[in-house]
């Protein structure tokens, strides 16, 4: 019964319930490379996981789970992650973005549309509106550093941003080559990779940015952390940059024994500072 509770707890909502507009021209069908991990994603939707009613603060995030702009690590940075706020009291959703394949455009749609969700169902799920923010992990944190630096109106503005070992410049010889290729193609303009380096679009009205990264990350330098930390202070944006010496890429909340098992620790002390949580 409990089981059966919990699954009844996760909803799978569509993003686009009549088909997005824009496609990703990608012909195969989505598959699993392996248990945890979705790759070549047409159809975008998210995972519901609502906080339960007598916790909830009133904050939520939708959270954007790595893989090179080629797939979605949806457990290690996706329902572990999830689970982890729900026990703070905060709703997440686990988006299943679709990969762009280079229509670099159709991500921060994705995002735009499962924040505008979560907006529009807020009172569903016990969410304050002001309260919703985006969290991403590699290149999924390379599309919520974008959703938290490239928004037009107030209504697409993330509350807050938090980034896990983030993608985020585009700049050939700092960024992840293979999320490069997939979001812009083999050959794009200085333009193209001026406007996805997001260190650039940095603006006094930035959302409050929490960042975590390794300094022996050998996929994703940690230069793209610190450049787009430097950026945010610079901007005088309420910021934090937690690194650690060993880590690597991709270590998720899975605990090995080693200090940046600790992070969502100090994590969970900024979402108190920035009145997120109780």
């Amino acid at each position: 019964m409990l089981s059966f509770n919990a699954l009844k707890a996760q909803q799978e909502i569509k993003l686009y319930p009549n088909g997005p507009t824009e496609s990703n021209e990608i012909k195969v069908l989505e598959s699993f490379r392996d248990s945890e991990f979705i790759k070549d994603i047409s159809v975008p939707r998210m995972v519901a996981f609502p906080a339960a009613k007598e916790k909830a603060t009133g904050t939520a995030v939708v959270i954007c789970p790595g893989g090179g702009y080629g797939g979605v690590s949806q457990i290690k940075e996706g329902s572990e992650i999830a689970k982890w706020f729900n026990d703070l009291g905060v709703s997440a959703f686990v988006l299943y973005y679709r990969m762009p394949n280079g229509h670099a455009t159709v991500p921060l749609t994705d995002a735009r549309t499962a924040l505008k969700i979560v907006r529009d169902r807020s009172t569903e799920w016990n969410i304050n509106k002001s309260k919703i923010g985006i969290m991403g992990f590699s290149a999924g944190g390379h599309l919520a550093s974008t959703v938290g630096t490239h928004f037009d109106t107030p209504e697409q503005r993330p509350a807050f941003v938090i980034l896990g070992y983030p993608v985020v410049t585009m700049k050939r010889e700092l960024t992840h080559g293979g999320s490069r290729k997939n979001l812009l193609g083999e050959n794009p303009s200085e333009e193209q990779v001026n406007l996805y380096s997001n260190e650039l679009q940095v603006t006094k009205n930035t959302p409050p940015t929490f960042i975590v990264h390794a300094t022996d990350d050998k996929t994703v330098p940690v230069l793209n952390s610190i450049q787009l930390y430097k950026a945010l202070q610079d901007h005088k944006i309420v910021s934090e940059l937690d690194t650690f010496a060993v880590g690597g890429h991709g270590f998720g909340m899975r605990k090995r024994g080693i200090p940046v098992d600790n992070w969502p620790e100090l994590l969970k002390n900024w979402l108190k500072t920035n009145k997120l949580i109780n």
